[in-house]
């Protein structure tokens, strides 16, 4: 499953979907965790010291290696250098599982220990003073969305995405990659302008979302989230000793979280499991054409000197079912 967390910034995002990243490993499913948020917090979150992550390996700055690797002998794209974050895989791409080793996750990832297993973690790379007037910010996530549009993963794996901050999501087509979206709301009128931004932009293209309660501190909070936000408020969590104590660099063992917080982390994993049976991947392959049409439209033909029109097979539909390359 591919699963995104979304939410302004200072939501609790990043902690909750940490959170969701160790329920997950306690259960010993395939995991990758990426963070592709402009503030890079996922790591620290995880447990790691602050110099173990600024130490990760970006995917940025492995763009060249990741376009390499995933081309294959796909004969419908000329070079390494016409493919642009949206560029979507046909007959001879290579694809990539959630399990399994390749060269991107050798570049990539890196394994980070948690209580009851291990997780993947590959990180965007921050965002620095060296980008500003050279390339947006957006650039840096391309190596993600190649990352998705090439994954092949199934049921019982977990591909779990920390997003930037707000209605950035929307810079690209990257927000319709997911089997659901958790979009994580505090209990005020800032808390969920993001969720009625991301609900109207994301309605056209099926986006499963589903809102996700953070510092909640009794029933008028509650109560107020459903009444902004309706039958979309899954879940609801207020104070955490635990996650104080994980925010001052000393988390517990995770077996001693709260079992209010174990049951919600519980019933995202429920929800995001339920979404697999509805899976269309003739309509996912469809909206990555969609968004790499019109990204070669506005600025990547332009860009590369090429039509990347001619980059989409049409016969090709991403599925569970394609093995050629992975």
């Amino acid at each position: 499953m591919k699963i995104a967390f979304v939410g302004k910034g200072g939501s609790g995002k990043t902690t909750l979907s940490s959170l969701f990243i160790r329920h997950l490993a306690t259960a010993g499913a395939p995991v990758v965790a990426v963070d592709a948020d402009i503030n890079q917090h996922l790591g620290t979150a995880l447990g790691l010291e602050e110099a173990e992550a600024a130490a990760l390996p970006a995917m940025g700055d492995h763009l060249a290696l990741i376009k390499d690797h995933l081309r294959g002998t796909n004969p419908r794209i000329s070079s390494t250098e016409t493919m642009i974050k949206t560029t979507p895989p046909g007959e001879g791409s290579r694809l990539l599982r959630a399990h399994g080793d390749n060269p991107v996750y050798d570049a990539c990832a890196r394994p980070v220990e948690l209580d009851g297993g291990a997780v993947r973690l590959m990180v965007t790379g921050p965002f620095t003073d060296a980008d500003l007037g050279v390339s947006c910010y957006h650039s840096k996530t391309g190596a993600v969305e190649l990352f998705l549009n090439h994954l092949v993963d199934g049921r019982d794996e977990y591909v779990v995405v920390d997003m930037t901050a707000g209605s950035d999501s929307f810079a690209s087509g990257m927000f319709t990659r997911f089997d659901i979206t958790f979009l994580v709301a505090e209990p005020t009128r800032k808390g969920v302008s993001v969720y009625r931004q991301y609900k109207e932009y994301a309605r056209d293209f099926g986006v499963t979302l589903r809102v996700v309660g953070n510092k909640v501190q009794g029933p008028d909070d509650l109560d107020f989230l459903r009444s902004e936000v309706g039958e979309d408020l899954l879940v609801a969590v207020g104070h955490s000793d635990w996650v104080r104590a994980m925010e001052k660099g000393r988390p517990p063992r995770f077996d001693t979280l709260d079992v209010t917080d174990r049951a919600a982390l519980r019933t995202l994993q429920a929800a995001a499991d339920a979404t697999y049976p509805a899976r269309d991947w003739e309509h996912y392959t469809r909206q990555m054409v969609h968004f790499h049409l019109k990204n070669a439209a506005s600025w990547g033909n332009e860009r590369t000197g090429a039509d990347l029109a001619a980059q989409v097979d049409p016969g090709f539909v991403l599925t569970e079912g394609v093995t050629a390359g992975v």
